[in-house]
């Protein structure tokens, strides 16, 4: 991921320098307070997942896919919000058909209305997170894209 356009705008001041260093597998990464911009990118990135309740199909993974080529080079954040949501997205629809083909044994109609809940329930959460800069991981998430 390139962090350069949100490194350079650091040390010019332009944006809030609160360094977090977070260490994973032995690698030490540099996390930066995202710019309003880039939050509303993210938040928007995850509420556009919605767009496939109004009966576009698909919609809930080509939306954060577009926002995710849209600002791969400038908004770090935002991208990484952009795949787990793309991610959480992909798990939904695999959980959705696996309950689908357990409807045949009339079991998978509780799993279908848990699925269909807990993708309203985490979206709206991970909004508010984004908003606030923190960077969500959806929870039951198979992560394709990393």
């Amino acid at each position: 991921m390139d962090y350069t356009d949100t490194k350079t705008r650091a040390e010019k001041g332009e944006v809030n320098s609160n360094l977090n260093t977070e260490v994973s597998e032995n690698e030490m990464k540099y996390t930066i307070e995202p710019s309003k911009e880039e939050k509303d990118w993210a938040m928007f990135t995850h509420l556009s997942t919605f767009l496939a309740f109004l009966g576009i199909p698909l919609a809930n993974i080509i939306a954060p896919v577009i926002m995710w080529q849209l600002k791969k080079d400038t908004m770090p954040f935002a991208v990484s919000q952009a795949k787990e949501c793309i991610n959480f997205q992909i798990s939904l629809m695999i959980y959705a058909i696996v309950s689908l083909v357990l409807t045949l044994i009339f079991i998978g109609f509780l799993g279908l209305l848990i699925t269909f809940g807990l993708s309203i329930v985490f979206t709206i959460i991970a909004a508010l997170k984004a908003n606030e800069g923190v960077n969500y991981k959806y929870p039951l998430t198979i992560r394709f894209i990393k």
